[in-house]
């Protein structure tokens, strides 16, 4: 049985209200994370990435200890993940652009973003929410940033899409 849950006049799988979106993501970027790498706003130990070779990245979030999106442990990271928490920040594009900073030559940047069709990710639905992002978005950002290799999927059945780039 597939349990659903109503928001205006659209049904949506249940599962997209219970959290822990990023598990979504896992297979697509234990294929590009490995090394040592930092998971912005896993919100729970249990919800970190972990890569294919089982190494478990930094877990990054204010509830967690001491770092935050704008101040993560030190180092160079080979990869940043982050699923659903660009949307909570009050200036994704710094946050973005200190991540860069951040991230080795040739290291990857994951996201794992809502997608603007699930109606009450809308900020104006959901208070939590302060940005709306759309494929084309992203990717015109990392472009104007200097990434290569950006690769932006479409819409998932979680409503949300990935995107995932290089640094150059």
């Amino acid at each position: 049985m597939i349990k659903t849950i109503l928001h205006e006049t659209t049904r949506y799988p249940a599962f997209q209200a219970a959290g822990f979106a990023a598990k979504f993501a896992f297979p697509f970027a234990r294929e590009v994370c490995r090394g040592y790498g930092c998971d912005v706003g896993c919100n729970r130990p249990e919800w970190a990435f972990t890569d294919i070779d089982g190494v478990p990245a930094l877990q990054v979030d204010p509830a967690l200890g001491e770092y935050d999106a704008m101040n993560l442990p030190p180092g160079h990271f080979d990869y940043i993940f982050s699923s659903h928490c660009a949307e909570h920040l009050s200036n994704w594009v710094d946050a973005l652009d200190y991540w860069q900073t951040r991230i080795k030559r040739a290291g990857v940047l994951f996201l794992y973003l809502p997608h603007p069709t699930q109606t009450y990710w809308l900020p104006w639905n959901n208070r939590k929410h302060v940005h709306v992002f759309t494929p084309v978005l992203i990717r015109d950002y990392l472009t104007a940033r200097g990434w290569e290799n950006i690769f932006v999927s479409g819409v998932d059945l979680n409503n949300s899409f990935c995107v995932m780039a290089q640094k150059a």
